[in-house]
């Protein structure tokens, strides 16, 4: 049983007053009985004489309705005819109480997915409703609150001594740049979903450091401080600094649908960027071996005169220049973010000196920013100083990623010698990355480092840039910094399989590159006949497929001759 009180005003020809609350029952039969109790009760009102009848009638037809007040009179009704209406099985005399459903919902931790209220897991990656990730990083568990974290961690932290064990006297050898002031960039504006870019990536990560005795620990911290106007300068327009140094008087601003800034945004990326160029300087002149950039926002989308992607300042384009400007010669990046970094593209176009290789979606030019063709190979005498390597297809994974730095990365960068090599190292290719959608885990992250710790005498900045899924951001992160202070890598490099798309992606590559780096010939012949193998076997599971049943031969000229030629593969059913 549901009772409802509501308070009912009546309208007299004096004004409004309020009649006493009453209740509406649903009883069943019982409401017809009360129904006509207030019929007999209505019948003896104190309505003038000439409208009796009609208020009979008026009463008659809405039993279901509520009593009217003694002081209504028939001009009243008639003017309020609406609460009248004989169409409405309802009552419509009455205003209901409006009760608004609201639908409960949580944004998930980890990948910022919504989810409804009932449900505790994550629907797209399973973290629990109330993660610890931010506490204690990925080592945190997926499945359990906070009571089973401890122990998660502290299981994980012994572990990590062990591995460590061996490089904790040497050191500083390796630097890392963080600020907690970065985190005071973020959107202002409340939306219907939590922006991808936001300050728990780098919570996660530092999270993630600290549980495993990392940083701090193992690694040094460097001082941040502000890029000047001057640095920036070589990097950026006169303009482009100063529209993002108007969002300090703006309490919430947008350069692009995406990219947001409020009143901290300018100073954070100038401590991203500052801390990017002091420890180029610091690595090149050998106070420390290596680096990572732990730094928000990201910079490789922002070009010259432009703030984009939620980028505001170029951070691995100014750490180049920096770099050069402490005595590096030749600088490499390389940006295995998932997205191509058209600004850093853009930077170092018709520049020699700076060797861009960048590893992306690309699909056609379907796929964020839609720049990034392996035709894109620069300009005004630096063609073969940009080297795209563009996907074809979303859920790219290690095979295909180390695959390319095989027989594309290292044999050029091997070529070019670079006095100093940079990564803008987005981890949004990871898996379960909600923006990138692809495959690579941590292994994979820590084989290209590896890698490219070979070049440049290990004189080697990574760069944080993208990557919106902090369990994998976080793990993948941790996973590098370990090759940084010297931890093995256990992947065997031999008889890597790429996919077929990624095959394809890699030859067109080198066909292309092939007019500036001749030392790629030999890979592409080799390759060539890979792709060759690669079709011979496929027709031949066609082959064996259609010849699974090989029809006896004089049913092509009986009866069954159709069979005979739809088994045969010489006619075929739409």
């Amino acid at each position: 049983m549901v009772s409802e009180t509501v308070q009912v005003s009546c309208v007299t020809n004096g004004g409004t007053k309020s009649n006493e609350s009453f209740k509406r029952k649903h009883l069943g039969s019982d409401e017809h009985a009360s129904a006509s109790r207030h019929d007999s009760s209505d019948a003896k009102g104190d309505i003038g004489t000439s409208d009796r009848d009609m208020a009979a009638n008026i009463n008659e037809d809405t039993q279901k309705k509520v009593r009217l007040p003694k002081e209504l009179t028939f001009q009243d009704m008639y003017n309020n005819q609406d609460a009248f209406d004989e169409d409405d099985e309802d009552d419509s005399d009455w205003e209901p109480v409006q009760k608004h459903i609201e639908i409960l919902k949580w944004f998930c931790t980890n990948c910022t997915m919504v989810n409804l209220d009932d449900v505790f897991l994550c629907d797209i990656c399973g973290e629990h409703k109330e993660s610890g990730i931010l506490r204690h990083g990925f080592y945190a568990s997926t499945f359990s609150p906070e009571v089973e974290l401890i122990q998660v961690e502290s299981e994980a932290t012994g572990s990590e001594k062990e591995i460590w064990s061996e490089a904790s006297a040497s050191n500083c050898s390796t630097a890392v740049g963080f600020d907690e002031r970065m985190l005071l960039h973020s959107e202002v504006e409340i939306k219907s979903h939590p922006h991808p870019e936001r300050p728990d990536r780098l919570r996660a990560i530092a999270a993630s450091l600290s549980a495993a005795g990392i940083f701090p620990g193992k690694c040094c911290p460097i001082p941040a401080r502000e890029i000047t106007l001057e640095e920036l300068q070589m990097v950026h327009s006169s303009e482009h600094i100063e529209v993002v140094e108007l969002t300090r008087q703006m309490f919430s601003s947008y350069f692009t649908p995406d990219t947001y800034a409020n009143e901290h945004s300018a100073h954070a990326a100038r401590l991203a960027a500052g801390l990017c160029a002091d420890l180029a300087s610091a690595i090149f002149s050998g106070r420390v071996r290596n680096g990572f950039a732990l730094v928000r926002p990201p910079g490789h989308h922002a070009g010259v005169t432009q703030a984009m992607g939620f980028c505001l300042h170029n951070n691995a384009a100014v750490a180049a220049l920096a770099a050069q400007a402490a005595g590096a010669k030749k600088v490499l990046i390389v940006d295995w973010d998932v997205h191509h970094g058209n600004g850093t593209q853009e930077i170092f176009d018709q520049n020699k000196s700076v060797l861009y290789i960048s590893l992306h979606r690309h699909e056609g030019g379907k796929f964020y920013p839609g720049t990034g063709s392996a035709f894109e190979v620069g300009t005004k005498g630096a063609e073969g100083y940009c080297v795209n390597i563009p996907w074809s297809r979303g859920g790219v994974g290690d095979n295909d990623y180390i695959f390319a730095f095989q027989h594309v990365v290292l044999p050029i960068a091997s070529k070019f010698a670079p006095d100093f090599t940079i990564i803008s190292a987005g981890f949004d290719a990871a898996r379960g990355d909600p923006l990138g959608c692809c495959d690579v885990t941590p292994a994979g992250y820590t084989q290209m480092t590896h890698m490219l710790s070979t070049l440049s005498g290990g004189k080697l900045l990574v760069v944080l840039e993208g990557g919106y899924n902090l369990r994998s951001i976080s793990s993948s992160a941790t996973a590098v910094i370990k090759v940084l202070l010297g931890g093995s890598c256990e992947c065997e490099l031999e008889n890597i399989i790429p996919s077929k798309a990624g095959l394809l992606t890699v030859l067109e590559v080198l066909k292309i590159q092939m007019k500036y780096w001749p030392n790629l010939s030999s890979s592409f012949e080799k390759l060539q006949l890979q792709r060759a193998m690669y079709s011979v076997e496929k027709k031949h599971k066609q082959v064996k497929r259609r010849r699974v049943f090989e029809p006896p031969l004089w049913w092509r000229w009986g009866r069954k001759q159709l069979l005979f030629h739809i088994l045969t593969g010489h006619f075929h059913l739409k």
